[in-house]
C-alpha cells in the first residue's frame, strides 16, 4: 500500500505580530510521519486556509511520494489556476510532501535534490531609517554582526511623507511622491557610499512605487553607486519596460515577489532582461516549480534571491535555504532574522541559523522544522487590513500599475 495521505489541514499563527502564518501539515498512514509545508498569503490567510479544505477532499487516500503527480493534479484539477489563494494551498501540501520525503528517507531536503552546491546561503537584511544618520547606525550595527549585503531604505517604501502636498481630507493610505522619493534615494546613496565606502553591498527596493519612465530613470541615475540589484521596480503588469531599463543602465534588477504565472517571467529570464529572479516560493506553488524555475534561471545566466520576509513561515525560509544551498546559480537570500525572533522560536523549532553574512540549515531530515500547535495557539491570526499596502499618489488616487 505504501505510504498514503490521512489528512491535510490549515494551521494559521501570528507569533510575529502583523505576519500571518499559514502552514499546511500533511499526516499519513505511517505512525508518526507527518510534513510541513508554508501557505503564507498574509493579507488573504482565510482564503488559503479554506483552499486547502479543497484539496483535503480531492487528495486524501493518495500516494505521498507522489509529488509530482500530486502537484500537477492539485494545479489543475479546479481548471482555474495560477492565482495567489491555490497557488499558496498547493504549496502548503507540496512543500509537506518533499518533508515527509525527507523524513521518510532519513535525509535533509537539499539531499534529496542533489546535494549541496555550496557549505551556506549567503543573505541581505533590511536596514531603514527616518534620518541618513540613523540610517547609517543600522546599516553599521549589520555590518558590525558580519553583514555584507544590506538593503537600504529612508523612511520605508517610497520615501518620506513630509513633503507631501496633499488636498483637504485625503483618504487614509501609505501616500508617495514618486520624484521627490527619487530625488531623496539617489542623495541617500551618495550619502551612504561617502560614509561607508564601497566594502559592503547595498541593495534598494522600490516597492513598485514607480512609473515605468521614472523606474528607468532611478535605474540610471544609481548606477554610479554599484548596488548589488535594484529591486521590484516595477509591478508584473509592466514587465516590457524591463528591456528598456536593460538598455539604459548596467544597475542589476532583480525581480518577482508578486509573479504567479511563468509567463510573468519566462521573458525576462529568456531575454536576459532581469538579473536576479526573486519569487515568493509558496506563492508559485511550492518547491516542485521553484526547483525547475531555478534550473530554468540557470540556462540563461539568472540568479536566485528568493523572497524573505517575515510574512513567510519558518518552514518557507527553510525552503527556501535547501533548494538555495543545492542551486548552482543562487545569488543571495533575503533573511529577516527569523533565527533571533523569540516568538518565532517558541512555536517552531529547527529554524535555520544565521553566522555573518551567511544562513545554515540543519542537517535533520525533510525541513528539520517542528512546529508546536499549541503555542501556536497563543498567537492567533488577525483579519486586520493592511496600511501599508493601500498605496496612493499625493491627490489621493490609489497606485495603479
Amino acid at each position: 500500500m505504501g505510504t498514503r495521505i490521512t489528512d491535510i489541514r490549515a494551521i494559521s499563527t501570528a507569533p510575529q505580530a502583523g505576519c500571518n502564518l499559514v502552514v499546511v501539515r500533511v499526516d499519513t498512514n505511517q505512525t508518526g510521519l507527518y510534513g510541513l509545508g508554508c501557505a503564507t498569503y498574509t493579507q488573504r490567510h482565510l482564503a488559503v486556509v479554506q483552499a486547502v479544505a479543497y484539496l483535503k477532499e480531492l487528495l486524501v487516500g493518495r500516494d505521498a511520494t507522489a509529488i509530482e503527480d500530486t502537484w500537477g493534479l492539485s494545479m489543475h484539477n479546479p481548471y482555474w489556476r495560477n492565482g495567489p489563494v491555490l497557488n499558496n494551498a498547493v504549496s502548503g501540501v507540496d512543500m509537506a510532501l518533499w518533508d515527509i520525503l525527507g523524513k521518510e528517507a532519513g535525509m535533509p531536503v537539499w539531499r534529496l535534490l542533489g546535494g549541496k552546491a555550496r557549505k551556506a546561503v549567503p543573505v541581505y537584511r533590511h536596514a531603514n531609517g527616518h534620518t541618513i544618520d540613523e540610517l547609517e547606525d543600522n546599516v553599521r550595527a549589520y555590518m558590525d554582526k558580519g553583514y555584507r549585503y544590506i538593503r537600504c531604505q529612508l523612511n520605508g517604501y517610497g520615501g518620506s511623507a513630509s513633503y507631501l502636498d496633499v488636498p483637504d481630507g485625503p483618504p487614509d493610505g501609505a501616500h508617495c511622491d514618486a520624484r521627490a522619493y527619487m530625488r531623496q534615494t539617489i542623495h541617500m546613496f551618495e550619502e551612504l557610499r561617502a560614509r561607508l565606502g564601497w566594502d559592503v553591498e547595498l541593495l534598494h527596493d522600490t516597492h513598485e512605487r514607480l512609473s515605468p519612465i521614472e523606474s528607468v530613470g532611478l535605474a540610471k541615475a544609481l548606477e554610479p553607486f554599484k548596488l548589488f540589484f535594484l529591486e521590484d521596480v516595477l509591478p508584473p503588469e509592466q514587465v516590457d519596460w524591463f528591456a528598456r531599463i536593460r538598455q539604459a543602465t548596467t544597475t542589476p534588477i532583480a525581480m518577482g515577489e508578486l509573479f504567479n504565472n511563468p509567463m510573468e517571467y519566462k521573458r525576462l529570464i529568456s531575454e536576459r532582461m532581469i538579473d536576479f529572479i526573486r519569487c515568493h516560493i509558496s506563492q508559485i506553488g511550492g518547491l516542485t516549480p521553484a526547483r525547475k524555475l531555478a534550473a530554468f534561471c540557470e540556462a540563461f545566466g539568472v540568479k536566485t534571491a528568493w523572497h524573505g520576509p517575515g510574512d513567510v513561515s519558518p518552514i518557507g525560509h527553510a525552503c527556501n535555504v535547501h533548494l538555495s544551498l543545492n542551486t548552482p546559480n543562487t545569488g543571495i537570500l533575503e533573511w529577516c532574522g527569523t533565527d533571533t525572533h523569540e516568538q518565532i522560536n517558541e512555536v517552531f523549532s529547527g529554524v535555520p541559523q544565521q553566522k555573518g553574512s551567511y544562513v545554515y540549515a540543519n542537517d535533520l531530515p525533510g525541513f528539520g522544522i517542528d512546529m508546536d500547535e499549541e503555542k501556536a495557539k497563543k498567537y492567533p491570526a488577525t483579519m486586520e487590513v493592511p496600511r501599508w499596502t493601500q498605496t496612493r499618489l499625493p491627490d489621493g488616487s490609489v497606485v495603479y500599475p
